[in-house]
This record gives C-alpha cells, sequence and structure tokens, in this order.
C-alpha cells in the first residue's frame, strides 16, 4: 500500500538555491499557497536540512558554487533515506549538456527552467507531491 501523499497545508518543501534571492522569493511563494517551506542557500546546508528536515519535495538549483545540483542529488539519491524524495532541478540554463541532462534523469529529477511565476512554482510542487486536485 502507497503511502498518502502530503496535501500543502502539511507538505514539508526544501529550496536549495546559491541565490537568496530566489530562495526566499520561492519560499514566500510556498507559503502562500500553504506549504511549509525550508530553504538553504548552499548544497552542504540543503543535505544538511535534506537530513533533519525529512521534506516531501525538494527543488534546487543547478548552479551552486563548490557542490552543484547535480553532485547534491547524487549526494541526495546514495542515502536511502532519501533516495524515493521528489526532487525538481531548476535552472536558468537553457543549454545543459546531454550527459548532465540524462544524469539527471536517471536520478530521477525533473528539470525546469527559471523564470518560474507563482503558478508554475505551485504546479511544479502540486507535481512533485503528487497532488491532482
Amino acid at each position: 500500500m502507497q503511502a498518502a501523499r502530503p496535501e500543502p497545508n502539511s507538505a514539508k518543501i526544501l529550496i536549495v538555491d546559491d541565490d537568496e534571492g530566489v530562495t526566499q522569493t520561492f519560499a514566500r511563494m510556498l507559503r502562500l499557497k500553504g506549504y511549509h517551506v525550508r530553504t538553504a542557500v548552499n548544497a552542504e546546508a540543503g543535505l544538511q536540512e535534506a537530513t533533519e528536515g525529512n521534506p516531501d519535495a525538494i527543488i534546487l538549483d543547478l548552479h551552486m558554487p563548490i557542490l552543484d545540483g547535480l553532485g547534491f542529488l547524487r549526494r541526495l539519491r546514495a542515502a536511502t533515506a532519501h533516495r524515493r524524495i521528489p526532487v525538481a532541478i531548476v535552472t536558468g540554463d537553457y543549454f545543459l549538456d546531454e550527459a548532465v541532462s540524462a544524469e539527471l534523469h536517471e536520478l530521477g529529477a525533473e528539470l525546469r527552467f527559471k523564470p518560474m511565476w507563482l503558478d508554475d512554482l505551485v504546479g511544479l510542487a502540486r507535481n512533485l507531491l503528487g497532488v491532482t486536485h
């Protein structure tokens, strides 16, 4: 039997992006729709937050210093407890290398592009959480 998907008023979403303006904007947008949101401004902090906060979904920037989104995703998926957390990579890079795109897909991440408006972001969150209404 599959576990019930959380509704927005109880769903926990982690946003990881080195641009604090993007992180805070995404967080505000999702909080307006009733989501519980945690943020991290680098991949290491994001991995710690994923471990401590057990998010229902993660929205992740691809290009970050030191450890990028792909490295974050590799480390996240290496932990058994985090293999099934839905993840979306959000990037402004429209010209991704095919190998990177393929690895993101293999690691189970959705790929979306910035800019993201309120409806785009809420739709992404709902999709990651499997909410259909």
